[in-house]
């Protein structure tokens, strides 16, 4: 297979070209205008970052890819899913709030935020893939929906895939719901009698009547029933209705590089990494630990697998910061050359992730780095 072009930028500026200007230099280089926009619906997949978290991406860099696709003539908007644990972004209206509260509305970035999955996190379409594990992916309406897709990723750790970067962003967070749960587990939702507190909400908004009360008065599910939509872990406040981790992590990886090819299946996609803020942990988190290397940079390309691909290259090359999770307080630059998240997270498997991708035609680990100054 022919190596892909990813470009590079690094943070360094000028009097006369400041980052923005640089990014806007950069996906420009690596062909975002060879798209058709002209009044295409392109949705910019983002994660908010879980309130109190700040690793997230600063709306400034996501106002400059908006306006260039608005001058290409494009109908640009913010979007991501509900997720499937409780939190600040578990439904539409708490979703919005927290990303206004991290700087995402139409004054700082000049594009609408819309949630892909609706209210509750049951508006999704299935787009057929067959794959290995999915035969149909539930994808966010709104995300299924749109013409363009131009995922803008945090690069940072993930305490199940190792690492959160293009395929991630796409691939479980563009899941309904009931998508989520299909890659995060292999079983149906559970309710703990302890935690259940008789409230009735979880059988009031399930949709497929699998919900009923023993005879302890204890809310339970009936997996003949049980579609696996997850909407009973969103409406459940206390905590009580909780997935079953049970699904081994290359197994994970796998299933979002199946639900990536939904979400990219017939439409141009366009990529771009931001290698910043490096935190060993998922946006999700409502905190961050420091970065495990220095800022990078950014990246960008077509093809989500070599972007990635090269990120972690760049990653594992770099020192290590003093006084990081990794640091053994030994030399500063310990770590370079090493591969740091398999270190954090000894579990999880990334390449089987980027290999599985590769081997469903999503592109190629094999890249050509293109630096832009």
């Amino acid at each position: 297979m022919e190596k892909s072009k990813v470009y590079f930028i690094d943070l360094r500026t000028t009097p006369n070209l400041n980052i923005l200007q640089k990014l806007n230099k950069l996906i420009r280089k690596a062909g975002i205008d060879r798209v058709d926009f002209k009044n295409k619906f392109t949705a910019l997949k983002i994660h908010f970052g879980e309130p109190g978290n700040v690793a997230y991406i600063r709306p400034n860099y996501v106002k400059t890819i908006a306006d260039t696709v608005k001058e290409l003539g494009g109908l640009p908007f913010l979007t991501d899913t509900n997720t499937l644990y409780m939190g600040k972004r578990s439904n539409a209206v708490q979703h919005l709030y927290a990303a206004s509260e991290n700087g995402f509305n139409m004054l700082s970035t000049g594009v609408n935020v819309i949630i892909a999955d609706g209210l509750k996190g049951s508006d999704y379409k299935e787009i057929p893939v067959n794959g290995k594990h999915v035969k149909a992916a539930k994808i966010g309406t709104v995300i299924a929906d749109s013409d363009i897709i131009i995922s803008i990723n945090h690069f940072k750790g993930h305490e199940m895939t190792g690492f959160g970067g293009a395929l991630k962003n796409l691939g479980m967070g563009c899941g309904s719901r009931g998508g989520k749960l299909e890659m995060h587990s292999a079983s149906k939702p559970q309710i703990s009698k302890d935690l259940c507190t008789q409230c009735g909400l979880c059988k009031k908004n399930c949709a497929h009547d699998a919900i009923f009360f023993d005879s302890d008065k204890k809310a339970k599910i009936d997996d003949a029933k049980c579609t696996g939509c997850g909407q009973c872990i969103a409406m459940c406040m206390y905590g009580a209705a909780t997935l079953k981790w049970d699904e081994d992590f290359s197994v994970i990886t796998e299933k979002i590089a199946e639900y990536t090819l939904a979400v990219l299946k017939d439409r141009p996609g366009f990529h771009v990494n931001f290698m910043m803020d490096i935190s060993p942990n998922c946006d999700c988190w409502s905190n961050n630990d420091m970065s495990i290397v220095p800022n990078l940079g950014i990246a960008a390309s077509f093809d989500p697998v070599a972007l990635d691909k090269a990120c972690i290259d760049m990653v594992n090359a770099a020192p290590l910061l003093k006084g990081c999770m990794l640091d053994d307080g030994k030399d500063h630059s310990h770590g370079e050359g090493s591969d740091k998240f398999r270190k954090i997270y000894p579990r999880a498997n990334w390449l089987a992730g980027l290999k599985h991708a590769e081997s469903l035609g999503l592109g190629t680990t094999e890249y050509e780095l293109e630096k832009i100054t």
